[in-house]
């Protein structure tokens, strides 16, 4: 009996291992394919230049870059407040289960929709029927419903996981309930809370389809700060697109895998403060 199970604990083991092991090999596969085949393309001008589709022209990708940042933070901003709002309510404040059962489920039906059909109903609504056309404000707005369930529930499961200790011991002490929540509970959740926002950052900078309907594939430099939102912007992921799909030399081929270079090292630095802060936050227990 006894070697049964210690020949089966081997088998899983070896089982483990190697899916840790195949895991790791296809990303550093892909990682260093990427970086091998786009680097030597990558220098100032690349970064700090517009692009131009005519032969022999610029081909940089600050236009892309800036409106990547337009995408990331107007996301955010629409969303964040309104998922973490969310997940206070039906965690601290709402005593009605069905209230609870009706936003887990709206949340898990939302990120189970594919996101085709996000940008087809960011492309019907936003762009059409409220007359944004292809915007960056259009491609937020649908991007914000697009990562509302990932904050909604990663906030909740980070507030759940405050110990009721905490709560019971702030109340005994005179607390009312808003003090509780914003003093108590989300200080302590706010690690957890931060790493849901990487997964959204992910998502942001790696969303394509959505983007594709609602946002436009104009590569022209921003003209104004704020005017800029109601204007069509090519993102990084949309520029890798179109310049993959149209690459047929080497030239074209160099400029998709620097393009996908820059994309993976925003990603990387994004996730490596996302981290850093949440590791602030998580010392300050």
């Amino acid at each position: 009996m006894k070697l049964k199970v210690k020949f089966s604990e081997i088998i899983l083991r070896l089982i483990v291992y190697l899916a840790t092991i195949l895991t790791c090999f296809s990303l550093i596969a892909i990682v260093f394919y990427i970086i091998g085949n786009g680097i030597g393309r990558i220098n100032f001008k690349f970064l700090t230049s517009s692009y131009s589709e005519f032969p022999g022209g610029e081909k940089g990708i600050l236009p892309m870059i800036i409106n990547t940042f337009y995408v990331l933070v107007i996301t955010m901003l629409i969303s964040f407040p309104i998922g973490l709002g969310s997940a206070i309510y039906t965690t601290q404040y709402s005593k009605s289960n069905l209230l609870k059962k009706i936003v887990s489920f709206s949340s898990d039906i939302l990120s189970g929709i594919p996101s085709v059909t996000f940008g087809l109903f960011g492309y019907s609504v936003f762009c059409s029927k409220f007359r944004l056309g292809t915007s960056i404000i259009a491609g937020c707005l649908t991007m914000a419903i697009c990562v509302l369930p990932t904050i909604i529930r990663g906030c909740e499961e980070a507030l759940e996981k405050v110990p009721e200790d905490y709560k019971e011991a702030a109340i005994s002490l005179g607390a009312n309930k808003l003090q509780v929540t914003f003093d108590i509970v989300l200080p302590s959740a706010m690690d957890d809370i931060i790493n849901t926002i990487s997964l959204c950052i992910g998502k942001i900078l790696g969303e394509s389809a959505i983007l594709l309907y609602t946002v436009g594939m104009s590569y022209l430099m921003p003209k104004g700060i704020f005017s800029h939102i109601f204007e069509s912007g090519r993102t990084l992921t949309l520029h890798l697109y179109q310049i993959a799909k149209q690459s047929n030399d080497a030239d074209s081929l160099s400029i998709t895998f620097a393009t996908a270079t820059i994309l993976l090292i925003l990603i990387f630095l994004s996730n490596t403060i996302i981290n850093l802060i949440s590791r602030f936050f998580y010392a300050k227990r």
